[in-house]
C-alpha cells in the first residue's frame, strides 16, 4: 500500500531534513564515494603512536595549548542543541576564536567530513568512529555520553502500520533500511542476536534516514531503523508501527569525536567544549520547556511532535573517556568484527588520546 503525504504536513518531513538536502550535502559529500568504499571494504592505514602531549594536569585551557582562530563543528540533520544554544559561540569570542558549524546527514557522512578536513569536532553514536578508525582516519575520542532508563526509547525498528509483520521475528527475510556504519548497524545487530539471527538473514538497504523517511511514509519502505525526530513525525502522521526499540541495548552511548591533528594542537580548545556540553547538559534537564521552544524555532518541528521527542528524551550529562568507557567502545568494535562487518580487528586504545591528557581536559565529576 503506497500513501500519499497530504501536502500540509509534508514539509515537516522536508525541513526536519534542513532543506534543501543541498545545505548539508555540499559539506557531507566531498570525497564521499571514496572513503564510503573504505568504510566498506576495510581500506586501512596505520594509525599514528600516541605521544606524550602535556608534562602536568594544568587544569587551565592556556596552559594545555589553544593554536586555531577557526573551530569547525559538525553536527547532524536530525539537530544540535549545543549549536542552537550557541553556548561555544558565547564562550569562545573572547579568545578571538569563531565558530563554524557544518550539518551532515548522519554520523558516517560527518566522519568523512572530517577525514576530508571539513570538520575538527563532531557529535557521532558508538558505531561511525570504528568504521572510521577501520578507514584509517587520524581520530580521537573527546567526551562520551551518559545513558539512563529512558535512553532506546527514540530509537526504534518499525514498519507502515498495515506492513503484515507483526512481531520483531517476521523481520527474517526482509529488507531492512538504514545507513551502514551508523549507530543502527550495532542496534540491528544486537536486535538480531536477540532472537537468534544474524545480519545474514536480512537484506540490508543502506540509506540516511533522513532520505529514507519520506518513502517510509509512503509505504514504499517494508521495515525502517529510525529515531526522533523523525519517528515522532511519522507518528504524528500515522505512518508508523513499531516492532522494537533499543531500550536495554547494551551500547556504550554517542561520543564528540576530533582530528587528532587538532585536538594535539587545541588541548586547551577541547577542554572548553567538554565543559560546555556538560554544562549545557545541566542546564537543559533543568529547562525543558526552553529546550522545546528551541526545537520548535530552530528545526522547525510542530509543536506536538516536539512533545513526543521530549517525551523520550533526558539530558543526563557527559561520560568521560575512563577504562570502563573504553572497554565498552572495544567490546562493540569486537563484536563488528566477528560479525563480519568489518574486515579487521581494531584497538580503541590507538583513538585515544593519553590518560593524563583526559584527566587534564576532563571534569571530574564525569570521569566514572
Amino acid at each position: 500500500m503506497t500513501t500519499r503525504i497530504p501536502s500540509n504536513q509534508k514539509y515537516l518531513i522536508d525541513k526536519i531534513a534542513g532543506i534543501k538536502r543541498r545545505r548539508f550535502l555540499h559539506v557531507a559529500t566531498s570525497g564521499l564515494c571514496g572513503f564510503s568504499m573504505a568504510y566498506l571494504l576495510g581500506s586501512c592505514s596505520e594509525q599514528s603512536q600516541q605521544s606524550s602531549l602535556i608534562n602536568s594536569t594544568n587544569a587551565n585551557e592556556g596552559s594545555l595549548g589553544i593554536k586555531t582562530k577557526v573551530l569547525r563543528m559538525g553536527y547532524q540533520s536530525a539537530g544540535d542543541l549545543f549549536r542552537n544554544r550557541k553556548v561555544l559561540e558565547k564562550r569562545l569570542e573572547p579568545l578571538g576564536i569563531k565558530v563554524e558549524w557544518a550539518q551532515f546527514v548522519q554520523g558516517p557522512q560527518l566522519m568523512e567530513g572530517m577525514r576530508a578536513g571539513k570538520v575538527h569536532v563532531g557529535s557521532v553514536g558508538e558505531t561511525p568512529p570504528i568504521f572510521a578508525q577501520v578507514a584509517g582516519s587520524d581520530l580521537v575520542y573527546v567526551v562520551g555520553t551518559q545513558r539512563n532508563k529512558k535512553t532506546g526509547t527514540s530509537s526504534v525498528i518499525a514498519v507502515p502500520p498495515e506492513s503484515p509483520l507483526q512481531k520483531f521475528e517476521d523481520i527474517k527475510g526482509q529488507e531492512v533500511y538504514f545507513q551502514k556504519g551508523s549507530a543502527s548497524h550495532y542496534f540491528i545487530i544486537r536486535a538480531l542476536q536477540s532472537i537468534g539471527l544474524t545480519l545474514k538473514d536480512i537484506k540490508i538497504k543502506s540509506l540516511p534516514t533522513v532520505e529514507a523517511s519520506a518513502a517510509f511514509i509512503e509505504g514504499k519502505i517494508p521495515v525502517w531503523m529510525t529515531g526522533d525526530p523523525y519517528y515522532a513525525i511519522a507518528q504524528k502522521l500515522g505512518r508508523i508501527r513499531v516492532l522494537k526499540d533499543s531500550v536495554g541495548l547494551d551500547s556504550p552511548g554517542g561520543y564528540y569525536i576530533a582530528d587528532r591533528k587538532f585536538a594535539q594542537e587545541n588541548l586547551g580548545l577541547l577542554k572548553i567544549i567538554i565543559e560546555e556540553l556538560n554544562n549545557l547538559d545541566k542546564w537543559a534537564e533543568a529547562h525543558r520547556g526552553e529546550v522545546a521552544k528551541l526545537m520548535i524555532t530552530q528545526q522547525k518541528l510542530d509543536a506536538d511532535v516536539v512533545e513526543r521527542v521530549m517525551s523520550r528524551r533526558t539530558f543526563v550529562g557527559r561520560r568521560g573517556l575512563s577504562p570502563a568507557l573504553i572497554k565498552e567502545q572495544q567490546r562493540v568494535a569486537d563484536l563488528f568484527f566477528q560479525e563480519g562487518v568489518i574486515p579487521k580487528k581494531i584497538n580503541i586504545q590507538e583513538a585515544l588520546l593519553p590518560p593524563d591528557v583526559y584527566a587534564a581536559i576532563t571534569p571530574p565529576e564525569i570521569m566514572v
